[in-house]
């Protein structure tokens, strides 16, 4: 299992190291677009404006739970059990593009929070889901482009966040 983990995490790191930091552009974009799913603010956003249409209430709530679920398990639990260093730590790379992270590298939170928000989106038929969708992977690429996780952290990421939108849906029908 070690080793297909590895093999994952190589292969992100060659695609990663075909773009990172060629482009000052697709740098700046990288930085918006991680910061935009910082603490799941984005979400927040989107979700704020869902409560404003009294026909997406429950949809609202079911994103605001859906993130607080993928938040508790991966930032809560899941990433102070597996405990694992950061790429830039592991790689010695000394200047990022953006703050270091305080935490543990799997799974990515704000992969977890970006799948667990696009998966109510995609279980309850909303509109605007394919962009949803797109800002999620965004988010989830950013966080690998910035060399702040792993392609393995990533995947996780999308596991945690697919289940626990998944969860909260199912509870809500």
């Amino acid at each position: 299992m070690k080793d297909l983990i590895n093999k994952i995490d190589a292969f992100g790191e060659k695609i990663i190291g075909f773009i990172y930091n060629k482009n000052r552009f697709i740098d700046k974009l990288m930085i918006a677009v991680t910061l935009s799913g910082e603490l799941g603010i984005i979400w927040i956003i989107i979700s704020f404006f869902l409560f404003s249409r009294t026909k997406y209430t429950k949809e609202a709530i079911m994103v605001l739970l859906a993130i607080a679920l993928a938040s508790i398990l991966g930032e809560g639990i899941i990433k102070h059990i597996v405990k694992r260093k950061r790429p830039f730590i592991k790689n010695n790379i000394i200047k990022l593009m953006i703050s270091q992270p305080g935490t543990y590298s799997f799974p990515s939170g704000h992969t977890a929070s970006s799948f667990a928000a696009a998966t109510v989106f995609i279980r309850t038929d909303m509109r605007l889901t394919y962009l949803i969708v797109v800002i999620a992977i965004l988010i989830s690429f950013s966080r690998l482009y910035l060399r702040v996780h792993y392609l393995s952290d990533v995947i996780g990421g999308i596991i945690l966040g697919v289940f626990s939108g998944t969860i909260v849906v199912m509870i809500f029908k």
